[in-house]
């Protein structure tokens, strides 16, 4: 199947059956702050990558510390972070009881394994990266793990079938590992970079463990509307990013270093929460940043002021 066909046709009919799937992926069931504010809220480690804290660029502990106090419920690490905290002497088994004792739990990690690559052996190779992710990911405590177009993000006219069976394995995997493998859209991919895409390869997948991982920036910049969102079961998301972008630079052109705090750009805020609160998505809204002008600052303020924000713009969004 080629992309210029799926994108005309196939939008509407695969992505309205993740509106009425019945079927849910299986998540714990935590409290919310308020009727006014269904989600919960995730540092994205991204967000401070480069700042100081206390003196010290951040790391991994450094992360956690930052995120309890700016008042986060959740973290969402780089699967990097956890190597190089590996590869200092850090034990796993410590860094998740420092997350608990934080307060805070592990509601998603970023990884880069290949898993949909057009060559085989690199294929498996990508499988098994995804395997060694997984197990970084439950060692701290976490059961998602994002799922990205590594190894395609060149390509174009590719079979979205034969995609939806390399996801499938993935899935398998996941299965096996206790952690659910969220399909990512990347807006600057020439592959998976349209919602359309994205819900035709987690539908034809067909496997229970298969759920999306969405962003506010990557969305825009893959040129889908935002009313795609309410083709998605609320469901079959648990964790969203969110992140706002300017005006200008135009679509073509911005990047991911433009991204701003949630309320400080042109993104249609209200349209978007309004439609996750709608679909009856319960997650985590996990803010992604990698804005050098913030990175500039101290890690705590970046931290704090993007939580703020966020619930300053979901509020708006819900009264």
């Amino acid at each position: 199947m080629s992309l210029d066909f799926s994108r005309r046709d196939f939008l509407g009919a695969s992505a309205a059956v993740l509106a009425g799937a019945s079927v849910s992926v299986a998540q714990e069931s935590k409290p919310v702050a308020s009727k006014s504010d269904p989600f919960r809220h995730c540092l994205n480690t991204s967000t401070i990558r480069e700042c100081s804290y206390q003196g010290k660029k951040v790391d991994i502990l450094a992360d956690i510390d930052v995120a309890s106090k700016a008042g986060y419920t959740g973290v969402e690490p780089w699967i990097n972070e956890l190597d190089q905290y590996t590869k200092t002497g850090g034990s796993l088994t410590d860094l998740r009881k420092r997350i608990s004792d934080a307060g805070l739990t592990v509601e998603s990690a970023i990884g880069f394994a290949a898993f949909l690559h057009e060559d085989e052996s690199e294929r498996k190779k990508g499988l098994e990266e995804a395997k060694r992710c997984m197990g970084l990911v439950h060692a701290i405590g976490g059961t998602r793990l994002a799922a990205p177009p590594v190894g395609v993000t060149d390509k174009t006219g590719l079979d979205l079938f034969k995609l939806a069976d390399r996801y499938h394995a993935l899935c398998e995997v996941a299965q096996v590992e206790g952690v659910l493998p969220q399909l990512e859209l990347w807006g600057f991919s020439k592959t998976l970079s349209r919602l359309g895409e994205v819900a035709f390869v987690g539908i034809e997948a067909a496997h229970p463990q298969a759920c999306f991982l969405l962003d506010i920036y990557h969305i825009y910049k893959g040129g889908s509307d935002f009313e795609g969102l309410a083709m998605f079961a609320g469901g079959r998301m648990h964790n969203f990013h969110v992140n706002d972008y300017p005006g200008e630079p135009p679509r073509a052109t911005i990047n991911d270093a433009q991204r701003v705090y949630p309320g400080d750009g042109v993104a249609p805020l209200d349209k978007i929460f309004r439609t996750l609160r709608d679909v009856g998505y319960r997650g985590v809204l996990s803010l992604e940043l990698f804005n050098r002008e913030y990175w500039k600052q101290d890690a705590l303020e970046v931290a704090k002021t993007g939580l703020e924000k966020t619930k300053a713009a979901v509020a708006r969004a819900l009264a």
